[in-house]
């Protein structure tokens, strides 16, 4: 017995040792990295720093003559061969539109029956380039949030620079100026719902302790008119580990309220909803891993992303869509039964989801391509009937009339213009609007679902773009994108500029349907997560080296190309696999694993990646992380690395000192840090134009020069 207990001690102690231990390598590793200075955003060295690289860069690439040519044909592209992209709709059709006139852009409207034309007529509403100069201010339009039902009354959202935070003020969309003595928020971030035109549910920062780790709020307050933020009243608190906390108001269709509360994200994919009841709050008897999506049909649906069994006779799957009777669910939130909206199929992932006046649309990704469907509720069951858009396409519901039946789907793919399609619920009648021109002659190329087997042997789709005369023999230059993360899929979409400065001269793109993002539903995404993320890795590492297998292109003609966490995904595969590329983009990215959840919005992520604070999972990020594994003796292919300056959500030092580290190992690079843009790494067309012009002469000269 006492031999047994000291045995026990001693474990205890040499574990204790053990964490100690780990824990004093892992600060020492952080201490001892000489590039932390480039993680202060906007100090006199960082900046000198930043102006030198980009110098050095442009000095590179805008002196190869195909730069000129490349920017021109995108912004060209940019600007005038694109369709007026509908994002809202309050007295008519309203949207955000910027070009060579509006560079920061205007937020404008027009009739529904204009829209219908080829060249619509358009009524300013706000002018944000007026605003920037009237105000002398740096602003970029981050939307507006309208009161409804009238939807008279929004609050603007403007960001200093393309940031994260955003300042907000009310704005009266009839007489198109700001309130006088409306609501106004200070930068910050936050999130705002209307309750009525004199209150509001505002999570944001509230002083000191009121933030999670990740820069979030977790404290959800009521705020009247003309009271200060001071005088607000706290009616809901999460927890600081938190990853944020947000506002949450239930309206159906006709704008009717239903419920108030809060939505508290116990991480980037574990929630708890509370709804707000005379008799006091109510946590909401969901699994950690689900989503209240709409209210449709006189019932409230709600997103499965694992499996549930709420009784022992009722079991959903992960990706299904359930409901409950909006009455009986309002009258007892936590004894109200669910029923089966839809349930996925093999291969198969609910998309998006929106609500009519009396229909529920749907679409649904079936072999990483798009379907829709209309679902209607009645006499105690859904049925669908399917909506026949084009096939073998990425389809996005972009505009629904909620007081009507009627929906607009945007519909894309690799090689066709996109197109924007209206569909009457009701009469079912289905119509094509409008399509953007063709950005090139894609008469010359085909598009290809094929598969690599993965190391664990798991099949791993991909699309490939390619002359239709190619002769496989490795010699094609090909552009490889992913991204495998936060459960997000990548569907057939128009590769806008990208055909004609790359496509058209006869060359390959490639998509990889990536374990981690969202293509097959949650368990897709699951399975690349925390312990198992090197899955992702291997999935576009097998992708790469099926490539190559089929004599499609060769390690010389090979780039891979990425942003955020596809970033990371590309600097992972240059660290592991580096003789397989010659070319790596790398944009807005994480890349220094063991800090990233001390930068920017990282501790947002712990969900997807882990703790490195955590000896356990420092061990399987450690394994991974790109900064770290930049090391004297190995060579990569010259990546360029781009990023912003005003990115507060993925911060610029991860791309800086990776930089910096390559420099120090003598290893060729490119670094180019843009001022604006936040994490899209470019505020507007022409600094998007120039980010693709640089992109696009970097990949040239990589992959197709002699």
């Amino acid at each position: 017995m006492k031999s047994s207990l000291l045995f026990a001690t001693l474990m205890s102690i040499a574990c204790l040792i053990s964490t100690t231990l780990s824990q004093e390598r892992t600060d020492a590793a952080l201490t001892d990295d000489p590039f932390r200075w480039l993680e202060e955003i906007e100090g006199p060295a960082v900046v000198a720093w930043v102006r030198a690289e980009n110098e050095k860069t442009l000095g590179v690439l805008q002196s190869d003559p195909r730069y000129r040519h490349f920017y021109e044909q995108a912004l060209s592209i940019l600007q005038k061969d694109r369709i007026a992209d509908i994002q809202l709709e309050g007295r008519g059709l309203e949207h955000f539109w910027q070009d060579e006139n509006q560079v920061r852009g205007v937020w404008r409207r027009t009739t529904r029956e204009s829209d219908r034309g080829q060249d619509p007529k358009w009524e300013a509403i706000l002018d944000v380039d007026a605003l920037a100069v009237a105000e002398n201010r740096n602003w970029v339009f981050r939307g507006a949030s309208c009161l409804p039902p009238e939807e008279r009354l929004c609050l603007i959202s403007l960001s200093d620079g393309g940031k994260e935070a955003v300042s907000m003020r009310e704005f009266d969309r009839t007489a198109k100026t700001f309130v006088a003595d409306g609501f106004r928020l200070p930068e910050g971030k936050q999130d705002v719902s209307w309750v009525d035109r004199d209150t509001l549910l505002v999570a944001r920062d509230w002083g000191e302790g009121t933030l999670t780790q990740a820069g979030y709020p977790f404290v959800v307050k009521e705020l009247k008119r003309a009271q200060s933020l001071s005088e607000a009243r706290e009616i809901y608190r999460g927890e600081p580990t938190d990853s944020e906390t947000q506002s949450l108001v239930l309206r159906d269709s006709e704008r009717h309220i239903h419920a108030t509360g809060a939505v508290r994200a116990i991480s980037s994919f574990e929630s708890e909803y509370v709804v707000f009841r005379p008799d006091g709050p109510v946590k909401l008897n969901l699994p950690k891993k689900a989503e209240i999506v709409a209210l449709a049909c006189g019932r409230l649906l709600v997103k499965l992303d694992e499996d549930w069994t709420p009784s022992e006779d009722t079991r959903f799957r992960a990706g299904s869509v359930i409901s409950y009777d909006l009455d009986e669910w309002k009258q007892d939130p936590l004894r109200a039964k669910a029923s089966l909206v839809f349930q996925p199929g093999p291969r198969q992932a609910l998309s998006e989801l929106t609500a009519t006046k009396k229909f529920l649309i749907l679409t649904i990704l079936e072999n990483v391509q798009s379907k829709a469907f209309v679902y209607k509720y009645a006499q105690g069951a859904w049925s669908a009937t399917p909506i026949p858009l084009p096939e073998h396409t990425g389809v996005s519901l972009s505009v629904t009339y909620d007081e009507a039946d009627r929906v607009k789907f945007t519909v894309s793919s690799y090689l066709g213009p996109t197109s924007v399609w209206y569909f009457d619920a009701e009469s079912k009648r289905l119509e094509e609007l409008k399509k953007t021109p063709s950005a090139f002659d894609a008469s010359k190329h085909v598009v290809e679902q094929l598969e690599a087997t993965s190391r664990d042997g798991t099949s791993i789709p991909y699309f490939l773009v390619r002359p239709k005369n190619a002769r496989f023999d490795g010699a094609i230059p090909t552009l490889l994108h992913g991204y495998g993360g936060f459960q997000v899929p990548l569907l057939p979409s128009d590769l806008g500029p990208g055909g004609r400065l790359w496509l058209k001269q006869g060359n390959a793109y490639v998509v990889a349907n990536l374990r981690g993002g969202g293509e097959f539903g949650p368990q897709w995404h699951q399975a690349a997560q925390g312990a198992t993320k090197q899955t992702t890795w291997d999935d576009f590492l097998a992708v790469a080296e099926d490539l190559i297998r089929r004599k499609i292109t060769s390690p010389r003609r090979l780039g891979v190309i990425g942003g955020s966490q596809g970033g990371l995904l590309v600097g992972a595969a240059i660290t592991q696999r580096p003789e397989l590329f010659n070319a790596a983009i790398i944009e807005v990215p994480l890349l220094d694993m063991l800090r990233y959840t001390k930068l920017g919005a990282g501790a947002s992520w712990v969900g997807e990646y882990g703790d490195p604070a955590i000896a356990e999972q420092r061990a399987w990020i450690e394994s991974y992380s790109p900064y770290q594994k930049l090391v004297a003796g190995k060579t990569y292919p010259v990546p360029f690395i781009l990023t912003s300056t005003k990115d507060d959500h993925v911060h610029p030092a991860h791309g800086r000192k990776a930089a910096a580290k390559l420099a120090a190992l003598g290893q060729p690079y490119l670094y180019y840090e843009n001022i604006d843009g936040g994490h899209s790494a470019a505020a507007n067309l022409t600094e998007h134009a120039r980010q693709l012009a640089l992109e696009y002469t970097y990949a040239w000269r990589r992959l197709c020069s002699e």
